[in-house]
């Protein structure tokens, strides 16, 4: 062989070389980080769920609790247009603390004598279930790890489409030295080398999971 001929046929081994090392190298690193991403996506979706099964238990305790708030106000509603101030007594000793609350503000707007006084303490702002609101602020978290998860699944897509490039890349790298042309060679070469430089550009851009 020609020493001219020997000389290309070297760099184009050593270039061949140099560009399956890289792409081995990023391609092992995305696929890497694909699986991080993956288990993230699952952390986030369990998370999710035990949220939202939290928050519809919270949820239906607080329409337990509000039902006996009903029920008990009823009674002592009876009671409080008839001055029946024993049995008054009786039934407000047994409100929970948060129905205290909104009926001492109910009877604050002398609802007896007031055609404006609201009719009855669950339609006041100082009426509250912690419960319920226990209950939105799961499904808040329910919805924010939902959304986290969906991130996640997308970032563990984009670094596995970047292992199909890196995978070409391969491809490209390996069949160049498998043909006699010189020109097909740097050719296949050349998209090697443009295909690995904007994978791995665009990998670049990725976030790294840095999950134990």
């Amino acid at each position: 062989m020609p020493e001219p001929a020997r000389d290309r046929s070297k760099f184009i081994e050593a270039t061949s070389t140099v560009l399956l090392s890289i792409a081995v190298v990023l391609s092992a690193w995305a696929g890497y980080e694909a699986s991080r991403w993956s288990g993230e996506q699952t952390i986030a979706f369990s998370a999710a769920n035990a949220a939202r099964e939290e928050s519809a238990r919270e949820s239906n305790r607080a329409g337990q609790l509000a039902s006996v708030d009903v029920g008990v106000f009823l009674s002592f509603a009876q009671a409080y247009f008839t001055e029946d101030t024993k049995l008054q007594e009786f039934l407000y000793a047994r409100f929970r603390p948060p129905m205290k609350v909104a009926v001492d503000a109910w009877i604050a707007t002398r609802p007896l004598k007031n055609p404006s006084a609201p009719p009855t303490p669950f339609a006041m702002k100082e009426y509250q279930l912690p419960e319920q609101a226990r209950a939105d602020e799961l499904t808040r978290v329910a919805a924010e790890q939902t959304a986290l998860a969906k991130r996640n699944n997308q970032r563990s897509d984009n670094y596995v489409l970047t292992v199909v490039l890196f995978a070409s890349v391969l491809f490209f790298a390996g069949i160049s030295t498998k043909i006699d042309h010189s020109v097909g060679q740097r050719v296949l070469l050349g998209i090697g080398w443009l295909v690995l430089i904007g994978a791995a550009a665009w990998m670049a851009t990725f976030p790294i999971s840095f999950g134990v």
